[in-house]
């Protein structure tokens, strides 16, 4: 009876804090953050190592709007030179297939525009939890060794602030991620601009193997034109995620916090 009640205890005090809301660290804290990832996106070196962050959640983007197309998740892999791959059955062509094509490059901006509605709310440790857990769902679908890795040595670094560090990191850590996933959603997509050849197909006759270059197979609508609408979203996203992110910008109110 007594560790039932000191664990319906724990679990009541865990609840409490997921749900309550925490101080928003000062401005020059914030902008300290934003500069931080800007610059873990524009140094190449540091682009090669934190990239992989990003690859994550492009590929975790494409498993979940798989799944929810009603297509069968076979796994994910990442690759050392960042890259990735995410293998799903189904229609080969077809809203699903297009759906899942189109979420990679759009996953990243998102989640960081939605991380910075989560941060407006005061809501950092709601935050933070969230990050572990799509971490541990996209771990349970990680099918090689590099991509397990990867994936473990990002949730060991979140679960540590999220576990040990004190309110102040917990909040810096929060805005970091949300910047750094603002601004790690738009080089990639500007990668991908660059990258693309100038016509639709190889000198082989193949498709690339570019998401933009895939849904223009599928859907008959130019590549360039996807890669537009990723860029649209991605800066998107960076518009909303710094309103609501830099302090004196409009906020969102609390959510309602349970009885």
């Amino acid at each position: 009876m007594l560790v039932a009640a000191l664990s319906l205890s724990g679990m009541s005090v865990f609840w409490e804090r997921l749900a309550g809301t925490q101080p928003v660290p000062p401005a020059w804290a914030v902008a300290a953050s934003a500069v931080a990832a800007l610059l873990l996106v524009l140094s190449p070196r540091a682009w090669h190592l934190t990239r992989n962050a990003i690859t994550i959640a492009h590929e975790g983007g494409h498993a979940l709007v798989s799944v929810l197309s009603g297509r069968r998740l076979e796994g994910i892999r990442l690759h050392s030179d960042t890259s990735g791959e995410t293998v799903s059955r189904g229609r080969r062509t077809g809203p699903g297939m297009v759906l899942t094509a189109f979420a990679g490059y759009v996953t990243p901006p998102l989640l960081g525009a939605g991380a910075a509605v989560l941060l407006a709310a005061h809501h950092v440790t709601l935050l933070l939890w969230a990050l572990l857990l799509l971490l541990v769902v996209i771990a349970l679908a990680m099918r090689n060794a590099f991509g397990m890795l990867a994936v473990f040595v990002t949730a060991v670094a979140v679960f540590a602030v999220t576990w040990a560090g004190s309110v102040s990191l917990q909040a810096l850590f929060g805005y970091g991620a949300a910047w750094f996933l603002l601004f790690g959603g738009v080089r990639p997509v500007v990668e991908l601009a660059r990258s693309r050849p100038r016509r639709g197909r190889s000198r082989r006759g193949r498709w690339p193997a570019s998401d933009a270059d895939q849904l223009a197979r599928l859907t008959g609508v130019p590549g360039g034109v996807w890669v537009c609408v990723f860029a649209l979203v991605a800066a998107a996203a960076v518009v909303l995620g710094a309103r609501l992110l830099i302090p004196g910008s409009a906020h969102l109110p609390h959510l309602p916090q349970p009885r």
